[in-house]
């Protein structure tokens, strides 16, 4: 399974919220990357999440549409975000949609980590190709 690794930035900006979402305390943001390395991309999404500041738990989900290269090969896909953190310990699961890879990336899969060192993002993509059915 090749793996790729580089960096991105991100800008969150926070978004206006349903009825449902204020009256649960749910926030809705926006989401602009730009990834750099062997994925060179510009990803966009929607986050919705909650965060309990006093004891450090929460949770979000996102979808994010990128949409650029590859490895040198053109085309977009989808990446499901879900994060948890339980009284400061954080999980964090991000992978590729099924089925979501469109043009040269079609049949695309995979799971990318997110690693945050001296305040800068960086992530690390293990991925596969399936041929197209």
């Amino acid at each position: 399974m090749p793996k790729v690794s580089g960096e991105f930035s991100v800008r969150i900006t926070p978004e206006s919220m349903s009825s449902v979402a204020n009256e649960s305390s749910i926030n809705r943001m926006s989401l602009d990357k730009q990834y750099t390395g062997a994925l060179s991309a510009s990803g966009r999404g929607e986050m919705l999440a909650f965060m309990n500041r006093d004891i450090g738990s929460g949770a979000y989900v996102a979808m994010e549409r990128v949409q650029g290269t590859l490895d040198g090969l053109h085309g977009s896909f989808l990446l499901h975000h879900c994060g948890t953190m339980q009284r400061g310990t954080s999980g964090l699961t991000v992978a590729v949609v099924h089925d979501s890879g469109q043009d040269e990336l079609a049949g695309l899969s995979g799971t990318l980590q997110i690693r945050i060192e001296e305040g800068k993002h960086y992530y690390d993509f293990d991925y596969q190709l399936h041929p197209a059915t």
